[in-house]
């Protein structure tokens, strides 16, 4: 092999990893963040480092209960489980929009937004079954009852968004953003309801929690070594990522085989300064 041919099967392998690394760093980015809502018991905001659902519940082949039929379901089971009307539509309204046929990117299914694995703690062993209106909002309504009576309202719907570990393990107030933002929404749907202001000292003694403005245009959170590693990675445009490898060495030490090892030794190629373009 000539000098020639070694000196560029050697600055390809130095390219070679450098993407790999980068790709590395941005695949760890990735997983750093997470976001996407909803649903009760759902830790996707907490555990983005999981995958998404790779295959999403498919909606039924029927048409969507109307609105009306909804309202009167919602109804029937607000009283059933003491679950104030103006809750529930504050929730369902944030989480599906009134689509019992919404399924979110987590795989939570319907009216409520329910996973799976909600479902099944509440006797629904099949994910198919959650689109049904009425098993949708029975087993919703449910949970919502639950979680209010063991944290408060205000609480509750951190929980239902959040899920119940994380609002634990933030000491009872969530501080994500995503979870900031829609408990903002709903508990300021759910006052307005009530003729109640959402920053009122009234509005603290029903909710259980202090609402602000800045909740609900809540963004990512400053400091921190996560919060760090995704504004780095959003700085660097990786398109425009250009490598000046010079050799460090004679062009016989650019054969591995004679490179030294040791104290002694110098690296095999080094990286030029960054040029500034002008």
């Amino acid at each position: 092999m000539s000098i020639s041919a070694g000196k560029k099967q050697a600055r390809l392998l130095v390219k070679l990893m450098l993407v790999v690394c980068c790709g590395s760093m941005a695949a760890a980015g990735a997983k750093d963040h997470l976001g996407a809502s909803s649903g009760p018991g759902d830790e996707s905001i907490e555990s983005a480092s999981l995958p998404a659902v790779s295959v999403l519940p498919q909606p039924p082949n029927r048409s969507r209960p109307s609105r009306a039929r909804v309202d009167q379901l919602i109804k029937r089971y607000a009283k059933r489980y003491g679950v104030e009307n103006a809750l529930i539509h504050s929730v369902v309204r944030a989480e599906s929009g009134y689509n019992a046929h919404a399924v979110s990117t987590a795989g939570a299914i319907g009216l409520m937004q329910i996973m799976p694995a909600t479902g099944a703690d509440y006797g629904v062993g099949s994910a198919d079954k959650l689109f049904d209106a009425q098993t949708n909002l029975r087993v919703g309504i449910r949970h919502l009852k639950r979680l209010v009576n063991r944290y408060g309202i205000g609480k509750a719907v951190m929980a239902y968004n959040a899920g119940e570990g994380t609002l634990q393990r933030h000491n009872g107030f969530v501080t994500y953003p995503e979870t900031q933002r829609y408990t903002h929404r709903v508990l300021t749907s759910y006052l307005n309801k009530k003729g109640i202001g959402a920053y009122s000292s009234k509005a603290r003694a029903v909710t259980g929690i202090t609402l602000t403005p800045a909740m609900a245009s809540a963004g990512p959170r400053a400091g921190g070594a996560s919060g760090g590693k995704r504004r780095l990675l959003r700085s660097v445009d990786l398109s425009r990522l250009s490598l000046r490898v010079r050799p460090s060495l004679s062009d016989r030490a650019l054969d591995p085989n004679a490179h030294a090892v040791g104290p002694e030794s110098k690296p095999m190629f080094v990286l030029d300064p960054a040029v500034r373009k002008q």
